[in-house]
């Protein structure tokens, strides 16, 4: 699909370090996305991601005040949420982590801290073409 055939993807960054959301913003605008939300918790976190709807949330695990994974239960529970596809993006890097992430918690990718912009865009779009359209979000 050619870059100014789709929509832009939106997506929702819940990261609890303003630097790592700055870059990860930076990282996804060059290449078209929207980051249409931010939080750095995971209670403003939840809030951001209903109202926004967006079509991909990126989330720490480590927060101050809810951890990423309760953010991520909190969604799956959720009929308008449990849909929408979830990056881990956490300094988590041991091999039982990613097992739990991505076979046991079934999130839709794993990605750890540090990672490169190209590691990040390959991520969002591996996720993207196996993913359906958010029928809630914006067009």
């Amino acid at each position: 699909m050619a870059e100014g055939d789709r929509r832009k993807i939106r997506i929702v960054c819940i990261e609890d370090d303003q630097d790592m959301i700055d870059l990860i913003r930076l990282i996804v605008t060059r290449r078209g996305y929207e980051l249409v939300g931010w939080a750095t918790g995971g209670v403003e976190g939840i809030e951001v991601i209903r109202r926004e709807k967006p079509d991909l949330v990126l989330l720490d695990l480590m927060m101050p005040d809810i951890d990423g994974w309760e953010v991520y239960q909190q969604m799956k529970a959720d009929p308008e949420l449990r849909n929408i596809p979830v990056i881990v993006v956490t300094a988590r890097a041991q091999h039982v982590d990613r097992i739990l992430g991505l076979h046991i918690a079934r999130v839709d990718d794993y990605l750890t801290k540090p990672f490169g912009p190209s590691e990040l865009i390959a991520s969002i779009e591996r996720v993207m073409s196996r993913s359906v359209p958010n029928p809630s979000g914006p067009e």
